[in-house]
């Protein structure tokens, strides 16, 4: 199996490329195409990538994203993809989230554990990202909990506990090297995002700031809060700098990255909750963030983690 691309126009809805197990592949993908059949959503075209080996494209002239996403995971397993229904093409624009997305914890949680409440910060902290809790609110009462804590402790944390997921700086980077901008938007703090941001390379930083007085928390925010509605209207504002037809990426991971990532043109969920990955367009099951680049058709070779000549 071989693909070169596909040819973009009014009977192309939707393109799907997606990293699976290459164990088996042309039998699940057999299955998958009689199964997409069935359901009024023939497959036009399949094969690998020529540039990128274990990328299978699939194209079809009509079909739902939900009911095709389905079928992929039922016949592939639960694998990294993307659903567009253009030609997929490198962003001009990549806004993401950062806890649990571009690193691999949550800082408030992580904080809290140095006030010794980890466990009933973090229980919260699930909720809100399940969407199961008005994220202001859950906010708010998370940093109250933490009044009193030296603001030292947030070195701390930072050194000890805070770590990218695997492939973070590659992608950010490399989306750079091809003229991406790249913003960084958190419901969480800029102590934690702003030395992440610098560490990853990304250009902006919109988040949270934690008040101090006297060298520690007060248990309040300083300024407004960042949330879902500043995420979207971060990624709006931008994408309206760079002019009509900029492609967008966002990623994360919970319930309050989902307006963003579903006014991206590839919003991507990162082993995300249940109701941000049904919301999204491509997501990503594995550890890397790489996979991202495969899915956008960008070649390993030319990957780079160098920030500072992106």
């Amino acid at each position: 199996m071989s693909a070169t691309g596909c040819k973009s126009g009014d009977i192309l809805v939707l393109i799907a490329r997606l990293i699976a197990d290459m164990d088996g592949v042309e039998t699940r993908l057999d299955a998958a195409m009689k199964a997409c059949a069935a359901a009024d959503m023939p497959v036009a075209m399949a094969g690998m990538l020529d540039f990128c080996g274990d990328v299978l494209q699939l194209s079809l002239p009509q079909g739902d994203h939900a009911a095709l996403t389905a079928t992929l995971i039922e016949h592939f397993g639960d694998c990294d993809l993307l659903v567009a229904d253009h030609e997929i093409e490198v962003p001009r624009l990549f806004v993401s989230d950062m806890d649990s997305t571009m690193i691999g914890q949550e800082c408030i949680d992580e904080l809290a554990d140095f006030a010794g409440i980890k466990d009933k910060v973090a229980a919260i902290t699930e909720r809100a990202m399940q969407g199961e809790l008005d994220f202001e609110s859950a906010l708010r009462e998370r940093v109250g909990l933490l009044e009193g804590l030296e603001e030292g402790a947030i070195d701390r944390c930072l050194g000890e506990r805070i770590r990218p997921v695997a492939g973070a700086r590659t992608l950010v980077a490399t989306l750079r090297s091809r003229g991406c901008r790249t913003v960084l938007v958190t419901g969480g703090f800029h102590h934690f995002a702003d030395p992440v941001a610098d560490q990853l390379g990304f250009e902006r930083v919109v988040g949270n700031r934690l008040a101090v007085a006297g060298g520690a928390l007060t248990g309040l925010l300083a300024g407004p809060v960042s949330d879902a509605s500043t995420k979207l209207a971060t990624l709006q504002e931008e994408r309206a700098r760079l002019g009509e037809g900029a492609r967008v990426l966002a990623t994360g991971d919970g319930a309050n990255d989902i307006p963003m990532m579903a006014a991206a043109d590839y919003g991507v969920a990162y082993r995300a909750k249940p109701k941000a990955r049904e919301a999204a367009n491509g997501r990503i099951a594995g550890e890397s963030l790489t996979s991202i680049l495969k899915l956008l058709g960008i070649p390993e070779s030319e990957w780079t983690d160098d920030v500072a000549n992106a």
